[in-house]
């Protein structure tokens, strides 16, 4: 007789499992909850509530844990879920304008750019090479000046 079992195409869902056939992220939200909520059960059964009250309480402090260790969409566990959802509604900017980089805009100003520093160099130039030939007029007139 024989036995099928069946594989999973894709082995990158496939999770280890640590003890009671569930993963060690299960295990810590499960214990974490727990720990939380069975001593928020006895508090309240000691302040005297009733029991159904207090079992009620004690679920609705848990299921966030519960929730944290069971639930996942698209691969991504609900912390980072509600990171990115928190991020998208709060965080970021509401409108997001659709902007391209144009490659040859780019390349125009960067044209543009070159055109003004070789203006401004032309132009220094130009103003060096005046006072290059005032000060060797100046100093042709102190030789002769000292020659006389």
């Amino acid at each position: 007789m024989a036995y099928y079992i069946s594989i999973p195409r894709d082995l990158s869902k496939v999770k280890t499992k640590v003890i009671f056939n569930l993963t060690k992220r299960q295990l810590i939200c499960f214990g974490s909850g727990a720990l939380v909520g069975v001593p928020v059960f006895f508090i309240l059964r000691h302040f005297g509530l009733d029991i159904s009250s207090a079992v009620m309480a004690m679920m609705v402090v848990m299921i966030p844990f519960f929730l944290f260790a069971m639930y996942e969409k698209n691969g991504q566990p609900l912390e980072k879920i509600l990171k990115n959802i928190i991020r998208a509604k709060f965080k970021s900017h509401k409108v997001r304008p659709y902007r391209t980089n144009n490659y040859y805009t780019c390349l125009l100003r960067e044209a543009e750019a070159r055109r003004e520093v070789k203006q401004i160099v032309s132009k220094r130039s130009v103003q060096k090479k005046a006072k290059s030939s005032q000060t060797s007029g100046r100093a042709v007139r102190k030789r002769a000046k000292a020659g006389t």
